[in-house]
């Protein structure tokens, strides 16, 4: 584990004994980044199960996609669409690198007002961060012209098997017509409900209000700075773990080794409220549906 790791995750054990000061501190920053999407790698059966799944297509507005970013690296995905926040979906190596192997995920955590990652990102100094790492990510719709798609910002560069980032939409990717958002709301509208389409509406799945993640110590130790200085409330679990609220979806983090990392829960609020019990086994998944508003989906 490197210097800054070991001091982030002291700091996240003295957490525990400040909990109610930092709870107080918190709630009075206004918040900046909200749970955009996440992202969780799966075994091939239950990835090839979600994307055949005539079920998803009804359940949520449903996309199997090849993406090109940043130097021309693409990956293929398969993508819940909500009405504020999305989920990412791939198999062992639908992403290159470290991040398409089993159990690797990652958390992006977006701005509503244009300006709002600079604020986040000074902040971070006092969380433990002195240096945090920016990055461009670029979209190629098909053309060979890299289109700036939003700004990010990193606490570390290397990781286990998870990584968080802040993220900004672009004015160039958010004025494209090829990008399909919605025109702005108010002026600085970087907003995640202007990025996704209300396609939504037209099944049942509306957001996602919650999310359990399996990381290591050491990627949760770089995680917490991220998520207090974007304004989230963060209290740490009996297990060792921690959960983030405030923003309209809770995190929560499990500490396990690396062997055991991964996503393992998915909860959504619905458009409308079921009266029954649907179960929709998807590979190695458990989708539950109703009744009420809600769903569950396990990996």
């Amino acid at each position: 584990m490197s210097l800054r790791r070991t001091i982030l995750t002291v700091a996240l054990t003295a957490a525990a004994l400040t909990g109610a000061v930092q709870h107080a501190a918190a709630t009075t920053d206004r918040q900046l980044l909200f749970y955009n999407h996440s992202y969780g790698v799966f075994d091939r059966e239950t990835a090839d199960a979600i994307e055949r799944s005539d079920y998803l297509r009804k359940f949520a507005n449903f996309t199997v996609r090849t993406t090109t970013g940043t130097g021309g690296q693409t990956w293929t995905g398969r993508y819940l669409m909500g009405h504020e926040t999305y989920l990412e979906l791939f198999g062992v190596g639908d992403i290159p690198g470290q991040d398409g192997t089993l159990g690797s995920a990652g958390l992006g955590l977006g701005t509503e007002h244009d300006g709002d990652i600079e604020t986040m990102a000074s902040r971070l100094p006092a969380e433990g961060v002195p240096d945090p790492l920016e990055f461009l990510q670029t979209r190629d719709f098909g053309d060979g012209v890299p289109v700036p798609w939003f700004d990010a910002v990193l606490t570390a560069e290397q990781y286990d098997a998870f990584g968080a980032w802040a993220m900004e939409y672009r004015p160039e990717y958010l004025a494209d017509p090829r990008s399909g958002v919605e025109p702005a709301s108010y002026p600085g509208d970087v907003s995640r409900e202007r990025y996704l389409n209300d396609e939504y509406q037209n099944h049942l799945m509306r957001d996602i209000t919650a999310v359990r993640i399996a990381v290591t110590e050491g990627d949760l130790a770089d995680t917490v700075p991220l998520l207090r200085a974007g304004g989230f409330v963060v209290r740490p679990t009996p297990d060792g773990g921690v959960v983030a609220v405030r923003g309209g979806t809770t995190i929560r983090f499990d500490s396990v080794a690396r062997a055991d990392a991964g996503m393992k829960q998915v909860e959504f609020s619905l458009n409308r409220a079921v009266p029954y019990r649907h179960v929709e086994q998807l590979g190695n998944s458990t989708l539950v549906v109703g009744p009420g508003a809600h769903a569950v989906w396990t990996f």
